[in-house]
């Protein structure tokens, strides 16, 4: 199998004031280095330009990137109202942003580019353009017609990928978001995901308890027995290989992390903590449940270090890559 897409991917700068711009600029720079597929950026050159002096080619279809690729960076230009300075958000650049993201995954789902891989963006700034969404997950499910109950986030490196049950949630309200069906809905989620992009055919899912050695037979806790292992057994019984609850302490190492093909974590730090810590540099937020691949450099906007020549490329040479693979899965699987 080809892990090039007959399309270029679409990739959407994000931010024009963070390292969005320039971290896709050095990307195309080391293409070969890297190994990556043709790809167009989406956005205002004028960011690009600001942090590099390679060469664009302005193109008005993805399909044109093809031909431009071996000599400049492909772009599809949607200019801010005011030039961006890096370090410095802006309402215009917010709008921008919001801008490229729409498009990327509009041509996404024409099927004019094979993948979205989106850049960072500012939430605050886009919360003050009216921007409605958690983040940029729930914009891309809203726009794909999923319900955002139904996508997840997949946290993907080279030795370990981690889900989140509950995300972007104090820790102290986690118990009370919990549920059998949440964890039943992320699980096949998951599951199905990783069939789809990333070619298992029977995907084994480990699922981790939520307190200290998983409850200890209830003595700290009675989630895992009220909630984790119905769901468990839900999953069980439609014949998927999951496995659990596992005390998280004991999840991650290299012996346990070869049993299973990604971990259900029930809490963002409990999933985030050993996927950075292995896979700082590397590590791919991957959206699943989307009838269109999406992934994402696992990392903000970096406004401090934007246009200092500072930003690492790596993240999202990962997050176009694993759109790439992902992309050809999918239409192998067609």
């Amino acid at each position: 199998m080809s892990s090039v897409p007959d399309f270029p991917l679409a990739v959407s700068l994000g931010d024009p004031a963070g390292i969005g711009p320039e971290v896709i600029a050095k990307c195309w720079d080391s293409r070969a280095e890297f190994g990556l597929p043709p790809f167009v950026a989406i956005g205002d050159g004028r960011s690009i330009a600001a942090v590099w002096d390679g060469p664009i080619e302005v193109v008005d279809d993805p399909r044109q990137a093809d031909s431009a690729f071996d000599y400049a960076l492909p772009l599809i230009q949607l200019p801010s109202a005011d030039e961006d300075v890096p370090g410095h958000p802006s309402v215009a650049g917010a709008h921008c942003s919001l801008d490229s993201l729409e498009l990327a995954v509009g041509l996404a789902r024409s099927g004019s580019a094979a993948a979205v891989v989106t850049g960072p963006v500012a939430k605050e700034q886009l919360y003050a353009i009216g921007f409605q969404h958690p983040g940029q997950t729930e914009f891309v499910a809203e726009r794909c017609g999923i319900a955002p109950g139904n996508v997840v986030m997949m946290l993907a490196g080279p030795t370990l990928r981690t889900v989140p049950v509950t995300t972007h949630v104090a820790l102290a309200d986690v118990p009370r978001f919990l549920s059998a069906a949440l964890i039943e809905s992320r699980g096949r989620a998951a599951l199905r995901g990783l069939q789809r992009n990333f070619g298992i055919a029977d995907p084994r899912l480990a699922i981790s308890g939520l307190n200290p050695h998983s409850g200890e037979s209830g003595q700290l806790g009675r989630e895992e027995i009220e909630i984790i292992e119905p769901a468990i057994a839900a999953l069980a019984a439609e014949g998927w290989r999951v496995s659990g609850p596992h005390p998280a302490d004991t999840m991650f190492h290299v012996r346990a992390r070869a049993n299973y093909d990604a971990a259900l974590c029930m809490y963002h730090d409990q999933a985030l903590i050993p996927i950075k810590a292995l896979h700082f540099e590397e590590a791919v937020n991957v959206t699943l449940g989307l009838p269109i691949v999406r992934t994402a450099p696992d990392h903000g906007t970096a406004f401090d270090i934007a246009g200092q020549d500072r930003a690492d490329p790596r993240p999202m040479a990962a997050a176009i890559r694993m759109a790439a693979q992902s992309a050809a899965l999918r239409a192998e699987a067609a």
